[in-house]
Parts: structure tokens; C-alpha cells; sequence
């Protein structure tokens, strides 16, 4: 069936959707708390610029205005963003980074990044803390190896003391 059917989109699709399906995943899926959902900021509170670009890129970053300046008009929080070399992106990303300040400001540790960073923390932890209980254990290993050595090594010495056993 596939085979009669020539490049038109419905082979495109079954195509990707065959190659999207995985048989085995060794990945696991988090069950922890889900996120709180991403911020939204109204368009009515937000004033936008373009201005013109600074720092690497040559004269084509110095003269177009691809820059985006946001200025959320109730709390006076202003970000500006140059990621890219468009516009439209960098007006995203600005929105996203607004957003997430404004939420920060309003929610404190309740906010989606303050969330993030404290699950990285306590990742970064639980790292921390498995890494020092495995050298920990290696540790103490080689300690109990090095003395059964020397309890090996005295033994030997006592018994060749110059007396051979007879009397």
C-alpha cells in the first residue's frame, strides 16, 4: 500500500508517525508534583521597542533594530533581549522572560521559576550526597584491606623469628 503511494502527504504523515513510535524507552517518566502552568501577561500592560543591536555580530547587529525592549507598565520592570537575529523571537523570548519576572515579583517562592530552581537544588543535593556516601565506602574498603594486609604481614615476621620450632 505504502509502495503505490507517491510521495503525497499522507505518506509523509504515516512516515512520521511510524518513525515517532518507539518500541522501548529507557527513559522514566517524572511522577513528582507538576509544574504550576506557564505565566501569561496581558498585552494592554506591556509597551514594546525595537532597538538596535550591540556586542558580536558585525555591522549587521549595529544597524537593524532587532532588539526587543518590554516594559511592563504596572510594575515598571523593563527587559530587553538580543538572543537572536530576529525580531519575532526575540520579542518571544522577551515576553517569556517579562513574564517570568512579574510572576517572581508577585508569587515569590510559589513562582514556576523559583519552583524550578528549587527542585535543581535538591537534585544537585541528592548528587552531592550520594556521591560523598560512594567514596565514603570505598574509602572505609580500602582501609579494611590495607589493615587485613598488615595483620597478614606481622603474622609472617613473628613466625620467622630465627626459631624454627624444635626445641
Amino acid at each position: 500500500m505504502l509502495s503505490t503511494i507517491r510521495s503525497s502527504p499522507m505518506k509523509r504523515a504515516i512516515n512520521t508517525c511510524i518513525r515517532s513510535i518507539r518500541p522501548f524507552s529507557c527513559t522514566t517518566q517524572l511522577l513528582g508534583k507538576p509544574m504550576p502552568p506557564r505565566p501569561k501577561l496581558d498585552d494592554a500592560d506591556i509597551t514594546g521597542t525595537y532597538l538596535k543591536g550591540t556586542g558580536p555580530g558585525g555591522q549587521k547587529i549595529n544597524k537593524t533594530n532587532s532588539a526587543v525592549q518590554l516594559i511592563h507598565k504596572p510594575t515598571g520592570i523593563v527587559v530587553k533581549s538580543q538572543a537572536t537575529r530576529s525580531r519575532s523571537q526575540n520579542q518571544k523570548i522577551a515576553r517569556q522572560i517579562l513574564a517570568e519576572k512579574v510572576e517572581q515579583l508577585e508569587k515569590g517562592e510559589q513562582s514556576r521559576a523559583a519552583i524550578k530552581a528549587e527542585r535543581e537544588r535538591k537534585k544537585k543535593a541528592s548528587k552531592m550526597k550520594k556521591s560523598r556516601r560512594k567514596y565514603r565506602t570505598l574509602e572505609e574498603e580500602k582501609k579494611r584491606e590495607d589493615s587485613e594486609e598488615g595483620e597478614g604481614v606481622n603474622e609472617e615476621k613473628e613466625g620467622a623469628g630465627g626459631h624454627d620450632g624444635r626445641l
